[in-house]
């Protein structure tokens, strides 16, 4: 019996979950920084040395 088609599709599954967490994740990073800007909570970002 060939297990391929199973752990292909499962990899395929939990890419397309944790690429989907991913995208969520930076979506509501970028609001919440928007709206903290929009607050005036925002920190200014330091250049490094």
């Amino acid at each position: 019996m060939n297990h391929a088609p199973f752990i292909l599709a499962s990899y395929l599954v939990a890419f397309a979950i944790l690429g989907g967490l991913a995208i969520a994740s930076l979506a509501a990073r970028s609001k919440a920084r928007r709206e903290l800007e929009v607050r005036g909570l925002d920190r200014k970002r330091q250049n490094a040395p």
